[in-house]
């Protein structure tokens, strides 16, 4: 038999932790985060990591759990997660996927297979030395080129995903999209009851454009100094995470600092577009909508009323 899961899933401002904390906090839950960024120690403004108040006395897995200079891929989550689930299970546990990163929501749901290829060190030094003279939209275009539905879904400042891509495609000649595509086709791996988060669009951009500010107004600079102080290079993958990428820029003197939030609300609402249109095309076929509300509660009420 199946463990049966719910996942949380949808764009960036919505509202997904504090609904699937409080999801939790009522049917003896337990979170996973399926966040690519929120697993790493020491970045916690610029991530919208939630703290221990928005996580209502509920276990939380995969958030603050490795170094920013760690290596962390789809395949690492999907192990973590599966060790985690299996954990929840023996302790009657209901594990609850939480994230916006589609891809490794997916990667777990469908059992992925990231053994077909082996690393290509060489090939991706080649790339990110290309990335780090050229830049990162430049390498975004070469994914473009060969491989146009894989690039939507995939930030230009998201590099070592963008090579990951590449890698695949030079090791055997298929666009990673096509694979994904097929192991979908797959019988999931979890009984899973899937709820995207919806907003309206104006609303959506609006709660981001007001979550930029209150990240500003939290630290995110002082945070981003300091990691960069305690020797995290802006190359690394994690630095490449969008509020971390704009504020190095403006910290080695690129642009002013009222510029880097600019940019960095610009680039998170395309984010936040790139994310919807992933879910509306690849998330589990069985994934139903839930619009978010700003009480979470609501939006709770709204996903246990909804549960099969």
């Amino acid at each position: 038999m199946k463990t049966k899961m719910i996942i949380i899933a949808g764009p960036t401002a919505t509202g997904k932790s504090d609904a699937a904390a409080e999801v939790a906090r009522r049917i003896n839950g337990e979170v996973i985060s399926a966040d690519s960024m929120q697993v790493y120690k020491y970045m916690t403004i610029g991530t919208a990591k939630p703290s221990l108040e928005d996580m209502r006395g509920v276990p939380h897995y995969l958030i603050d759990e490795i170094s920013p200079d760690a290596p962390y891929s789809a395949a690492i989550f999907q192990e973590k997660a599966r060790g985690y689930i299996e954990n929840m299970a023996a302790r009657g546990k209901v594990p609850i996927l939480c994230g916006g990163t589609g891809f490794y929501i997916n990667a777990l749901l469908y059992g992925t297979d990231f053994t077909e290829t082996v690393s290509d060190e060489a090939f991706r030094e080649e790339m990110l030395l290309f990335a780090q003279e050229k830049g990162a939209e430049a390498l975004h275009a070469k994914l473009v080129a060969i491989d146009p539905v894989a690039s939507t879904t995939m930030h230009f400042n998201n590099v070592r995903r963008v090579i990951r891509a590449l890698e695949y495609y030079a090791q055997t000649g298929r666009r990673i999209s096509e694979h994904n595509a097929e192991q979908k086709q797959r019988e999931p791996d979890y009984d899973a009851q899937t709820f995207i988060l919806t907003r309206d669009r104006a609303l959506l951009y609006a709660r981001i454009d007001r979550r930029v500010d209150i990240m500003m107004e939290r630290g995110l600079e002082a945070e981003v100094k300091w990691l960069l102080d305690a020797g995290y290079h802006e190359r690394l993958p994690s630095m490449q995470g969008l509020g971390y990428k704009e504020i190095a820029g403006h910290l080695r003197g690129e642009y002013a600092l009222d510029e880097a939030v600019r940019i960095l609300k610009r680039d998170t609402r395309h984010f936040a577009k790139r994310q919807l249109t992933w879910f509306a095309h690849q998330a589990d076929e069985t994934a139903r909508p839930v619009e978010a509300d700003d009480d979470a509660n609501q939006t709770a009420d709204r996903i246990l009323r909804a549960l099969l």
